[in-house]
C-alpha cells in the first residue's frame, strides 16, 4: 500500500472507531508498518488540516472528529488538477477564499507522483490580480449565511449614496465576476442585492434571521438596485 492510499485508509480507520481512540501500535499492526511510519502519517494528516488529535493518558491514543471529515472521494488526476487551479484562483474578496486555499493545499497533499506535480504546475499558471477589500466583511457575510444571523451593513450604492441597513442573508450571487449578497432588507422591507465590494462595513447583530427563499428575492426586479434585471431574467421564473 502506497502512502496516499494508506493516509486515506488511516482516516477511515479512525472515523470507523470514533469517538474511541486507537493506539499507534494498533494502527501499525493494522497496516503492517512500523510505529514510526504511523506517527509520521499522523503528523502529515495534522499538517494538512485533518482533525486528528492525540489523547494522552491511559486508554488514550489517536482520534478524529467524524463530523469534520468527509469519506474518501476518488478524483481523477484531471479533476484534482481542475479543482486545485480553481481554488487557487479565489481572490481575497471571494467568499470562502480562506477555506478555498486550505482545500487546495489538502488536495495537492493527498495526491502523489506525477498527478501532484501536474496539479501544482497548473495552479502556478493561474494568476489572480490582488483586489482591495476588507476580509472582515467577507468573514462576517460567510458567518451570517452559515448561522442564519442578521447583519448590519454600511453600504454605498451605484449612485454613491451611503446607507445603514439590517439585512437577513439568503444567499450569494456571482454575475460577471462580481459577488452579491442577496438578502431581505429590513430597512426597505424587500429583497435586495448588495455588491460585496460596495459594503463598507458588516457586523453581526446577534439576531436570528428569518429563512428567505433566494429565488423569491430575485424575482422580478427585487435586486435591481444591484444587478440589471436582464442579468437576473434567466434566474427567475416567469410570472
Amino acid at each position: 500500500m502506497n502512502r496516499t492510499a494508506r493516509l486515506y485508509a488511516l482516516v477511515e480507520e479512525l472515523r470507523a472507531a470514533a469517538p474511541r481512540p486507537l493506539t499507534v501500535p494498533a494502527l501499525a499492526t493494522r497496516f503492517e508498518v512500523s510505529t514510526r511510519t504511523v506517527q509520521r502519517d499522523l503528523q502529515i494528516l495534522m499538517r494538512t488540516g485533518v482533525p486528528v488529535r492525540a489523547i494522552p493518558g491511559r486508554g488514550g491514543g489517536w482520534s478524529i472528529d467524524p463530523e469534520m471529515t468527509l469519506p474518501p472521494i476518488r478524483l481523477t488526476a484531471d479533476e484534482a488538477s481542475a479543482l486545485t487551479a480553481a481554488l487557487a484562483a479565489a481572490g481575497a474578496l471571494t467568499p470562502y477564499a480562506g477555506a478555498a486555499r486550505t482545500a487546495a493545499q489538502k488536495i495537492v497533499a493527498a495526491m502523489a507522483g506525477p498527478a501532484s506535480a501536474a496539479a501544482r504546475q497548473l495552479a502556478a499558471r493561474i494568476v489572480t490580480v490582488p483586489t482591495q477589500g476588507d476580509c472582515a466583511i467577507r468573514t462576517a457575510v460567510e458567518e451570517a449565511l452559515a448561522n442564519d444571523r442578521a447583519l448590519r451593513l454600511s453600504y454605498t450604492d451605484a449612485a454613491g449614496h451611503e446607507s445603514e441597513r439590517v439585512v437577513e442573508p439568503a444567499g450569494l450571487l456571482v454575475v460577471d465576476g462580481r459577488w452579491y449578497l442577496i438578502a431581505w432588507c429590513r430597512t426597505r422591507r424587500a429583497g435586495r442585492g448588495f455588491r460585496l465590494d460596495r459594503i463598507a462595513a458588516a457586523a453581526p447583530t446577534g439576531e436570528q434571521a428569518q429563512p428567505h427563499n433566494m429565488t423569491d428575492l430575485l424575482f422580478g426586479s427585487a435586486a435591481a438596485d444591484a444587478v440589471p434585471p436582464s442579468v437576473l431574467a434567466p434566474l427567475t421564473p416567469p410570472r
